[in-house]
């Protein structure tokens, strides 16, 4: 006599009630793909920040006190923007208590950019006997200083080395690309050195159809790192104390507005998840009580016919289980490629920074969602489980009838 084995017979009663398993399927599909995707979401904004609050590579950014909001909107959203103010702040900054290393930026919003017109370039000028910023990638990927003529680009910049840009008149060589951040402010910009900025602006009045104006001192931002033991929100204040007219934000003020948001954000999804993870398990709870309740006379006679509790009890389960997992990957699948789709409509509407986690994260949350699905499908039909195990053979034939 052939031997039958639980999965084969807990597949079978799968089959058999077709759109009843569907109807399961879907509701672990909806909660997995949801808390998944919620999950990738989050930790991909986290992962943009930590990425991003490192490549900017410093603790306090000083910009002209009315133009604060545009420069977090630039930091945050890499929103172009264009401010100036004396190129004397970086001294009174340099002099002011708590202070390690300074350096000058200039933030310049193209007129246009011809080669991409669905980017938003953002030209960023820095002095490369000063940076801390850009200075130590170009040691380590371009081997050589940047000249007057070239310029570095964002991952996101749609161009290869090699390649010619003009702005404003003005060609410039692309040599570096740099790796992505999630962070416009370095994935849309284009750096290139102070003086390139300069002389650019010069040129403009002749060779570009927008001239900009941009005087030898002036300057947009000073970005600074705060001297060991100090800290940077205390710097940003002795900073606004000592130099008049200037804001200074704090990188961790840059960080906590993100994670203010995130919060939010975050509590909210985690509300949708937990009412959807509820609503699941009642509903797969009801339904595996029915599917034990009409299939009394099936496992009564499975009982008679030498079967033990355990065997019963591992048949509920097993079919649990198979839903769950069958469910769980298709709403993975679902749910990370609506994400995906959905990626860059969402991150423009929140105007917060995004960077899909790395493979090793991507496959840890993947594993923790295949063990909440199965974990769901097991609290599910436990107790409906447990109750047909306990049944008596005799009695749950006579009440199948």
């Amino acid at each position: 006599m052939k031997k039958i084995r639980i999965f084969t017979l807990a597949a079978r009663n799968l089959r058999r009630k077709f759109i009843r398993t569907l109807v399961l399927l879907l509701i672990v599909a909806v909660v997995t793909g949801t808390l998944l995707s919620a999950t990738i979401f989050i930790s991909g904004m986290k992962n943009a920040l930590r990425i991003g609050t490192y490549r900017l590579g410093a603790d306090v950014l000083v910009v002209p006190e009315k133009n604060e909001s545009q420069a977090k909107a630039a930091l945050l959203a890499g929103e172009p923007t264009s401010f100036y103010m004396s190129r004397d702040v970086l001294k009174k900054v340099q002099a002011v208590e708590g202070v390690g290393k300074a350096t000058a930026q200039l933030f310049i919003k193209p007129a246009s950019f011809t080669c991409c017109a669905n980017v938003d370039a953002f030209l960023v000028a820095f002095d490369p006997k000063m940076d801390f910023t850009i200075e130590p990638w170009l040691q380590k990927n371009l081997k050589k200083p940047l000249t007057d003529e070239e310029i570095i680009v964002g991952s996101s910049i749609p161009v290869v080395v090699g390649d010619t840009l003009p702005f404003f008149g003005t060609p410039f060589t692309v040599v570096g690309t740099m790796e992505p951040t999630g962070m416009k402010f370095f994935d849309q910009s284009v750096f290139m050195t102070m003086d390139a900025a300069y002389q650019m602006a010069e040129n403009s009045k002749t060779k570009a159809m927008e001239p900009i104006s941009i005087n030898r001192d002036e300057i947009s931002a000073v970005l600074v790192q705060d001297q060991e033991n100090f800290n940077p929100d205390r710097v940003a204040i002795k900073i606004e104390h000592d130099v008049a007219g200037v804001k200074a934000i704090a990188s961790d003020e840059v960080v906590s507005t993100v994670r203010r948001q995130l919060g939010g954000l975050l509590k909210g999804i985690l509300a949708i998840s937990a009412v959807l993870w509820g609503l699941a398990l009642l509903m797969m709870g009801f339904a595996f009580y029915m599917i034990v309740n009409e299939r009394q006379r099936e496992l009564g006679l499975l009982r008679a016919m030498g079967a033990k509790k355990g065997h019963v009890f591992g048949l509920i389960i097993s079919e649990a289980v198979a839903i769950s997992i069958v469910g769980g990957i298709v709403g993975m699948a679902v749910g990370s490629a609506l994400l995906l789709s959905f990626k860059n409509l969402i991150m423009h509407s929140l105007k917060l920074p995004y960077l899909l986690p790395s493979a090793v994260v991507l496959i840890e949350l993947i594993a923790g969602a295949v063990l909440f699905a199965v974990l769901t499908g097991l609290l599910a039909s436990l107790l409906p489980a447990v109750s047909a195990s306990r049944m008596e053979p005799y009695e749950a034939i006579r009440k199948g009838e």
